[in-house]
């Protein structure tokens, strides 16, 4: 089975007093995740992650970090066929939080950690969450790439 490859960011704004939000957008009633989508022919996984991040929340004022890059791999069912996805998650500073939503989302919110934590029901995004989180709190280490 060919992998459908994807990548998309875990999107954080650091506010005056150094406190970390996350950007989880909100797909249906249960189900929260960060921005993400099909990368394009002739795109880099940066190029479609920023590209996505634009599309579905309307931010364009993003520093990504070069340390930080996972893969989120899981199978799910689409039309009675399972597809295996491969998701490349980067890290990506948010300079303003003034997000549009695009019309695949029903809502959008900044979160704590903690916050973000509780409204993610999978466990490898929050998984992937707690691995940004370490990365960001460990180190202030957040370029451009």
């Amino acid at each position: 089975m060919k992998p459908e490859i994807s990548a998309g960011a875990i999107v954080f704004h650091r506010a005056k007093d150094n406190q970390i939000q996350y950007l989880l957008l909100q797909h249906d009633a249960t189900y929260w995740n960060f921005p993400k989508g099909h990368i394009e022919a002739g795109e880099s996984v940066v190029q479609a992650a920023r590209r996505e991040i634009q599309e579905e929340a309307g931010l364009v004022d993003l520093k990504f970090s070069g340390g930080f890059k996972h893969q989120d791999r899981y199978v799910f069912q689409h039309n009675n066929q399972k597809i295996f996805k491969i998701v490349i998650f980067l890290l990506a500073e948010a300079k303003s939080k003034q997000v549009k939503i695009s019309d695949e989302h029903i809502a959008f919110d900044w979160l704590s950690y903690e916050q973000a934590i509780s409204k993610l029901k999978f466990k490898n995004l929050k998984a992937l969450l707690t691995l940004a989180h370490k990365f960001l709190t460990s180190t202030n280490n957040v370029e451009n790439i």
